[in-house]
């Protein structure tokens, strides 16, 4: 099986303006099942400049799905189908920085999650697991994710940390607040579990925060309009869209295995003899875990 993903196959999960993508060709929607439920959407495949991508909307076309209710382990485990073997996660984001303000885009290298009514795992009773989730995004990807986003002169900070909140509603100020004394960068309310299931699923991750505004711990946060957010929005996506198009050419060269570990986390996570695994779950694992599953 190792053979089948030496090929990179980039997807980006993110809001549904990011894949009108200039240039992408081949380009179809296709429905992948998962056993683990329905996913966002359809995903959109396509090549760019020589490389394979699949894109998914997060909260399916029209943006249909909120943070709590999407499906992430659908949505991972129908990518780990469709042979994707990096992740380019981008996601709108409120700022918990003063040198971070709306238009900046963050390369985050950790996550402080927060999020309490999500699965979070792809195993269980049956079939245990343990994966490290310390360093929760490829350093590969980030350099990757630098390189691309310097080639299309995007504004950007290195390193951060994404505190993800269950949501639907945003922070109270004084929330805001305690997180900003947590030392957090950013917050937002969709990259966790997804951060932690990539890595149950040895793709190699990245996320990019798009700040959109500043939180409500700002002093001149009730003087930003919706409108003012919704233009950051758009202009955030033009950008990510001149992001998505310089990732060809920064991939291209991309060891198998990748020498962060990325690809290879499951190789010591799993627990459970094999004569005592649950067959119903092991089956489901077929994709996300059948490499180790299967030796």
């Amino acid at each position: 099986m190792a053979d089948d993903y030496r090929k990179p196959v980039l997807g980006v999960i993110g809001g549904s303006g990011l894949y009108e993508v200039e240039g992408l060709q081949d380009a179809r929607w296709e429905t992948v099942e998962s056993p683990f439920g329905e996913p966002s959407d359809q995903v959109l495949c396509g090549t760019l400049d020589g490389l394979d991508m699949v894109f998914l909307p997060r909260h399916g076309r029209g943006h249909r799905v909120p943070p709590s209710d999407i499906n992430y382990r659908a949505n991972i485990d129908i990518l780990k189908r469709k042979g994707v073997t990096e992740i380019l996660s981008v996601s709108a984001v409120g700022s918990l920085a003063e040198n971070l303000p709306p238009g900046k885009f963050v390369i985050v290298d950790q996550f402080f999650d927060r999020t309490f009514a999500r699965n979070k795992s792809f195993f269980g009773p049956g079939c245990v697991a343990h994966v490290s989730v310390a360093h929760p995004v490829s350093s590969w990807m980030m350099d990757r994710v630098e390189d691309a986003l310097k080639t299309a002169a995007i504004d950007y900070h290195r390193g951060g940390t994404y505190l993800v909140m269950e949501g639907p509603q945003f922070s109270t100020v004084a929330e805001s607040n305690i997180y900003r004394q947590w030392g957090c960068h950013v917050i937002g309310m969709t990259n966790m579990p997804e951060a932690k299931l990539a890595r149950e699923a040895e793709i190699a991750y990245a996320t990019v925060a798009m700040v959109t505004d500043f939180d409500s711990w700002h002093p001149e946060h009730d003087n930003v309009s919706v409108e003012m957010v919704i233009k950051v929005a758009h202009e955030n996506a033009h950008k990510a869209r001149a992001l998505i198009k310089a990732m060809p050419a920064v991939m291209k060269d991309r060891p198998y295995p990748l020498p962060d570990g990325s690809h290879r986390t499951l190789d010591f996570a799993i627990m459970t003899a094999k004569d005592k695994r649950c067959p119903d779950l092991v089956a489901k694992l077929d994709a996300v875990a059948g490499r180790v599953l299967n030796r």
